[in-house]
This record gives structure tokens, sequence and C-alpha cells, in this order.
């Protein structure tokens, strides 16, 4: 028979020691005689018996949990990136012998929603939280930030934010997008347009600064008829390419979207109206969707290296947690270009 409402007391009591000799035992203090240390076990086994977080916690040990906040008004399930970014904090902080609190925050603005999450970090429940698809200036990530916990980033920049209890990792997205416009010039392509991003995110405006640079570094005009605000998910690419159809009074020879998932939509989107990709519009995607090289017709793409990233990004708020934080510093996770079939050479002079 197992007793499982037993305590530190009666262990204590059944093993014949002290109740701060089983604390000594649980806590794997040195100063324990072998014999005595093997009485306590022994007993701590046999009534399958696991010491109270909420009273380890008190004691000022850790919780060895990390608290995982999704920020998303879609279907997180449906969306390969988000499975890939939630997969990888959890593995990784498996690999290291911690647990993942995560949690889907719909709607920042929803008080009682803000309140659950802060509940998690000042009743000690984690030792830290990685935030996914937070605005560039989310006040509850601020708050959080200012009260002196650790909180990992991805997608973030504010200007003169040091605290060493802020970890960031950002994608190079303004190079990224470079590249795509590079390659689609390559191809001769000078008409150029874009599907952005989610504008409040820090990537929405860097990809798009990415392109602008890349299009007046190749001396290429900007067409405002042809830049066409998003976010980051299928359905907006698909609006915003019916946008683009709509109203658009001639026609890009190439799209730059944001993500693969916006190409996705816009590639639909043009199927309909039966437009060809690439014969008479070619698409460039950003990040490697899993789907992409399937895709009909396979995706070219910027390709970012997501399970490694959050797997640094866990293995850098780890060591936060256990040995301090370090110094602020921005980690920059590079890109590469993805040569598939969705985008194609023009002649000359077309």
């Amino acid at each position: 028979m197992k007793k499982l409402d037993i305590n530190s007391e009666e262990i204590a009591r059944l093993a014949g020691v002290s109740r701060s000799t089983v604390s000594r035992v649980i806590n794997n203090y040195a100063n324990v005689p072998p014999k005595t240390r093997e009485k306590v076990m022994k007993v701590i086994e046999q009534y399958n018996y696991y010491p109270n977080l909420s009273a380890q916690v008190l004691a000022g040990k850790r919780s060895r949990t990390i608290g995982l906040f999704m920020i998303d008004t879609g279907r997180v399930s449906g969306d390969f990136i988000s499975n890939l970014l939630l997969a990888s904090v959890i593995e990784s902080a498996s690999s290291k012998g911690y647990y993942v609190l995560t949690h889907i925050i719909r709607d920042t603005k929803d008080a009682e929603a803000v309140r659950s999450v802060k509940e998690c970090f000042y009743q000690k429940r984690v030792d830290g939280g990685v935030f996914i698809g937070a605005a560039n200036h989310e006040p509850l990530v601020e708050e959080l930030i200012a009260d002196g916990f650790l909180i990992a980033i991805v997608d973030h920049f504010l200007a003169g934010r040091t605290e060493p209890n802020r970890i960031v990792f950002n994608i190079d997205n303004e190079a990224g997008a470079e590249k795509a416009v590079d390659y689609l010039v390559s191809l001769g392509h000078t008409r150029i347009g874009a599907i952005n991003g989610d504008m409040k995110r820090y990537a929405g405006p860097a990809k798009y600064d990415g392109f602008r640079r890349a299009m007046q570094k190749h001396g290429l005009p900007l067409n405002e008829d042809w830049i066409v605000m998003a976010d980051f998910n299928e359905e907006s690419g698909y609006r915003a390419a019916q946008h683009l159809i709509r109203n658009a009074a001639e026609w890009p020879t190439a799209l730059f979207a944001a993500n693969d998932s916006v190409a996705f939509g816009a590639i639909r989107a043009f199927h309909e109206h039966g437009i060809r990709v690439p014969d008479d519009i070619s698409v460039i995607g950003f990040d490697d969707h899993s789907l992409s090289a399937r895709h009909q017709p396979a995706l070219t793409t910027i390709r970012v290296d997501f399970g490694g990233m959050m797997e640094q990004l866990t293995r850098t708020l780890i060591r936060a947690i256990e040995n301090g934080p370090q110094p602020f510093r921005i980690e920059t996770v590079e890109t590469t270009l993805v040569v598939r079939d969705s985008c194609k050479r023009l002649a000359a002079g077309g």
C-alpha cells in the first residue's frame, strides 16, 4: 500500500530520523551519512513520496519549469511553423530536465488572460518564459521584464532596452528579404511587388525595410499599387492577392511574400483567377515551410532554421535560470536562399 498523502514529518518518523535530516536527503546535501541516506530513501521509495513543489519554491528553489506563451488569434494546431517552434522548445527543455508549461494567448488586451499569465510568474510556477508571436512592444512582456523575470522573445527589437533578463533571438529578416529581391533581379525582374506581414511585429517592418533597401540598391522604383498589407497566415495572403488582382492597374512580374503561408494563399488566389505561377507571375516566400517543397509549384523561398534557433534560445534561457543572466545581446539567425519552381527567368526585355 502506498500512502499518497504522506509528508516529510511522517517520512522522518518511519525512518527514525529528524525532519531536517529528511530535508537534507531530499536536497542532496553532502553532510548525511550514507547509511542514514539509504534508510531515508528506502522509506521515500516505499511510500512514493514527492516533495511539495510549493514548499520548495517558498524555500527559494527553482520549479524547473519554463513558461511557453504563444500569442495567436488563429488555429495554432494547423500551422506548421507554430508547431515547430513549440516542439523545439519542449524538446530542448526536456533534454535539460525542464518541464514546459504552455499557453495560447488569444488577446493580450483581455485582462483575465493577462492576469493568468502573470500569475504563473508571480506565483513562481515558472522560472522563466518564452514568448512567441508578441507585438514588438507588448505591455505584458515589458511589465514582466521590468519586474525582473527572465523573458526570452522571438522577433523583437526595442531601441535602448538592454536589460540582462531580456533574451532576444531574431531572424536576419532584412538580409533575407534582400536575398529574395537579389534573386528576382538576377532572373530579369524589375517590376517587383510585396505582400507584407504584420507590421506590429518586428519581422513585418524588418522584412519590408530589407525589400525597400534591395529595390533601392538595384535602382528599382517602389510601386505603391504592388505593396499590399497582410498578416503572417495563408488567409491574409489570399486576401492580399485578391486585392492586388482587383485594384492593380498593371501587374508586377514578381512578388515577395512575407512568409511561405502568405505565398500559399496568394498562389491559391492567383490560381482561382487563372493566373499561372510562375508563367504569369513569380512568387518567392520566406521561412521554408515543410510544405514548400511539395507545393504546386514548389516554392522558392528564404530558409530559416527555426528548430535550431528555438533550441539555442531555450538553452540560453535555462543557462540564465541556472547561472544568472548575461549582459544583453541580440542573437541573430542567418537565412539562405532555396531555389525551386515558383520563380521564372524573364526573357531579355520581359
